[in-house]
């Protein structure tokens, strides 16, 4: 009784605070559907750590030290990578480019999009961050979750765990964040310009080839990249080589859902409440909000500056869709051109430019690597 007592007085309101943050995050996943699979774990994990002198995580007790759970599980599958390249090859198995083969000019658009990265890179600098701490916030105007994880992991950040639940809550409010950005910077007449899709016939061979070629591409012009862009298109060839169909299944389905729901609860480990509450949070939460701004900016920019010099004019909006945030991004286009236009059809161009953005993304963080590693 008195050790239960004992327990109570431990307790801080910090560790009050974090659960309503848990309890919300899984609210959110469950009565919203925002990305379900990661917050959930995420919401429950930052509950578990944050009991008093919770067993999950390491204590330091009169008896001496013993390795929680969740820390045996970081520094298994994050502290070395391993679960954000596992995830890589499920997404990679998930991923068709042949909207994008179909169309190789999209890939302009997809790297346009990624601007908001140096730029968020450029402004937590300007605001104080060391450049590691910097780069590792910058890389969550990424919009891909697992890369955000593995720069972030690289550099070891002190706000892993806050860098992650930005990472992750902004890609679940792309329905929300984009739309009225875009058209805040595009005209009606614009988003009404229709596009023809003939989609060309793209060979089992160059679907078989393409991410090889990626992957040595990446490989010579941003070797930091090779991990994160070889698992993921690794996971690509397994679903095009066409021999290995019940492994595309596996990595599609099994592997991506599994890697995710450990991800998401190991990762609380960084959700205590004595590194998790304080100012930086906030400006991590608002670094992040600019980052996926300013990535929606640069693509549509840049498919407008395309439109001056084009014969047949393109919907600039599909230039929103380079983030990496597959398929939710180019759903999002979609429906927006529908809205303008119900014969607006501009999901396979999206498509296009989303799985771009995917690639993208993966060389940009290899470049952030590259470039602040020492």
């Amino acid at each position: 009784m008195d050790a239960l007592f004992g327990n109570v007085l431990n307790l801080q309101w910090q560790q009050v605070v974090m659960w309503a943050i848990g309890a919300l995050l899984i609210y959110l996943a469950i009565k919203k559907g925002m990305e379900p699979s990661l917050l959930l774990p995420i919401g429950f994990g930052t509950i578990l750590v944050n009991l008093p002198l919770s067993g999950a995580v390491t204590q330091v007790y009169e008896s001496g030290t013993e390795e929680g759970i969740l820390d045996v599980l970081f520094n298994a599958g994050i502290a070395n990578e391993l679960f954000p390249l596992l995830l890589f090859i499920g997404i990679g198995a998930m991923i068709d480019f042949t909207p994008l083969l179909s169309n190789p000019k999209l890939m302009i658009f997809g790297a346009a999009a990624q601007f908001g990265i140096f730029f968020t890179l450029c402004v937590a600098s300007l605001l104080g961050f060391d450049i590691k701490n910097a780069a590792s916030i910058a890389i969550i105007a990424a919009a891909d979750g697992p890369t955000s994880i593995f720069v972030a992991n690289f550099f070891q950040s002190d706000y892993i765990g806050a860098i992650v639940v930005v990472a992750y809550s902004y890609m679940a409010l792309v329905p929300i964040i984009q739309p009225p950005v875009i058209r805040l910077i595009t005209t009606k007449k614009e988003r009404l310009i229709r596009m023809k899709y003939a989609e060309r016939s793209v060979s089992k061979v160059t679907k078989i080839l393409f991410p090889i070629f990626i992957t040595a591409v990446a490989g010579i012009f941003a070797p930091r990249s090779v991990a994160l862009i070889g698992f993921l298109m690794f996971g690509n060839l397994i679903r095009e080589c066409g021999v290995l169909d019940a492994l595309s299944d596996t990595a599609q389905k099994a592997l991506a859902n599994l890697v995710t729901l450990m991800l998401g609860i190991t990762v609380a480990t960084k959700m205590q409440a004595e590194s998790f509450l304080n100012p930086v949070t906030l400006m991590i939460l608002a670094l992040g909000l600019v980052g996926f701004v300013f990535d929606t900016v640069g693509g549509v920019m840049i498919a407008k500056l395309y439109n001056l010099f084009a014969k047949e004019k393109i919907n600039p909006m599909i230039g929103a869709a380079g983030i990496s945030a597959f398929p939710m991004s180019s759903r999002v286009i979609n429906k927006m051109g529908l809205e303008e236009d119900n014969q607006n059809f501009l999901l396979m161009h999206a498509v296009g430019v989303n799985v771009s953005g995917q690639i993208a993304s993966v060389i940009a963080g290899g470049m952030i690597l590259a470039l602040f590693a020492s």
